[in-house]
């Protein structure tokens, strides 16, 4: 076979740190996941593969939860569906002890289908259809109401079911240098939260039995947990105070990181080790503080990228190396943007799977899409990798799987490796069949 040409380059190689943050230039190459060889995966499950581990779901759960309970009596974790609600995933979590948080009457739905029951699902979101709300109502859920609109429906659904109906707060707050999500719920500053109170208060149709924040999305510094459940708990006693209320639960909502790295940070937290802890020490410290003799609420966790981001990874193999007008080395593979949206926010890790030699240069991976933005790395250092070769990318388990979409290319199969090293088909790969099956030609174009 003759051998593709290519031009001469001259790269400095570095072998040790640039700076205390940047860390080492690691060139490594790994062949297996769970101990399953990646080339037997990709062989019989095609290019690209999405492959859980049961193993690491399990393990970053039972950080997560141990780290909270450890430090607080009353903990219950309820797993994000929007972040992977994939059943095989949601049916792993589930037996382990954790309830259902979901945003849609879609994946209301969806934890119902799974034997969830209502008492066990906590409802956000900033869109609540009526039948959705009411559907929740009759099954007792967790609802956590996200605008006055929201309170009216309840009330109107109280009449209808003949009984008053449990409803949870969201708020919002000043963080201080933490960018405030002032578009959900209820400020607690401005006033707006206590007029909403009051207005509860005055109803016959509601009872309010929580409050609820969710500050952001990739919150690594703990310390804006610790104002956020500081002022929930404040607000509390407030309304305690002024109104009678007891509140059963404070739910903190989500937002922790994963060992994922932001595109715009620069010492991320890729090696941070603990992570769980940090979060735990913040939020339970002011929670043990302020009702230490009392009543403890119970604390709700909504984490969804911590638990599942490591867990998932995407093998996927390049189809072409070319050389750029500026000298930069490019590599495109079988997987795009549309496949690894968080590409647009992380620098994921990029594993060759083969041996390529130390030697490695700056390249950029672009996906297979015909579409300038389609760029999964900007720019990495890699060996000389070729046309063929495989790569891992990870960590690619959180979100991905609920944004993907079907656009030029199909999804592809997703799988999980088990405990056991068992390997079970999560979502098969997509076909033209069954990406047309619900479409309809009209009568006069078939003439």
């Amino acid at each position: 076979m003759k051998l593709q040409y290519e031009k001469p380059l001259i790269s400095r190689q570095r072998g040790g740190a640039a700076n205390k943050f940047a860390g080492f230039i690691r060139q490594n190459h790994e062949n297996t996941i769970e101990g399953i060889k990646t080339a037997e995966l990709l062989h019989q499950y095609g290019s690209p593969l999405y492959v859980f581990s049961e193993k690491t779901i399990k393990h970053k759960y039972s950080e997560l939860t141990n780290a909270f309970s450890f430090r607080y009596p009353r903990v219950q974790h309820a797993w994000s569906y929007k972040t992977n609600y994939l059943q095989g995933i949601c049916k792993t979590l589930h037996p382990l002890g954790s309830w259902a948080e979901v945003v849609s009457p879609m994946e209301y739905d969806m934890a119902r289908r799974l034997n969830v029951p209502g008492s066990h699902i906590v409802f956000n979101g900033p869109y609540k259809p009526y039948d959705g709300l009411k559907r929740a109502a009759i099954d007792r859920a967790l609802i956590n109401i996200d605008s006055l609109d929201e309170l009216e429906d309840i009330e109107k659904i109280s009449i209808e079911l003949g009984r008053p109906i449990s409803i949870g707060i969201r708020l919002n707050m000043s963080l201080g240098t933490q960018m405030s999500w002032d578009r959900y719920g209820f400020n607690i500053e401005s006033g707006f939260a206590e007029t909403i109170i009051k207005r509860c208060v005055s109803s016959r149709s509601v009872i309010v039995t929580g409050l609820h924040a969710h500050i952001g999305t990739f919150v690594y510094e703990s310390m804006h947990y610790r104002t956020a459940i500081t002022k929930m708990i404040g607000f509390a006693k407030k309304m305690q105070s002024k109104y009678g209320l007891r509140f059963d639960y404070i739910d903190i909502g989500g937002g922790f990181a994963s060992k994922n790295r932001l595109k715009t940070t620069y010492a991320g937290t890729t090696d941070a080790q603990g992570i769980f802890d940090h979060y735990a020490e913040a939020i339970c410290e002011p929670l043990l503080d302020a009702f230490n003799g009392g009543d403890l609420p119970l604390l709700l966790l909504e984490s969804g990228r911590s638990v599942i981001d490591e867990a998932g990874t995407i093998i996927t193999t390049i189809t072409s190396t070319k050389r750029l007008n500026n000298g930069m080395r490019g590599l495109v593979i079988d997987a795009g943007v549309n496949l690894l949206f968080t590409a647009f926010w992380y620098d994921h890790d990029v594993i060759p799977t083969i041996d390529r030699g130390s030697a490695t240069e700056n390249h950029v991976i672009y996906g297979p899409l015909c579409m300038q933005i389609d760029v999964i790395r900007e720019n990495i250092k890699l060996p000389p990798l070729e046309k063929g070769d495989s790569v891992l990318i990870r960590p690619a388990g959180a979100y991905n799987n609920t944004q993907w979409l079907q656009f030029i290319n199909p999804r592809p199969a997703v799988i999980m490796i088990g405990e056991d090293g068992q390997i079970a088909m999560l979502r098969k790969a997509e076909t033209v069949d069954y990406l047309q099956q619900g479409e309809q030609i009209p009568k006069w174009l078939n003439n």
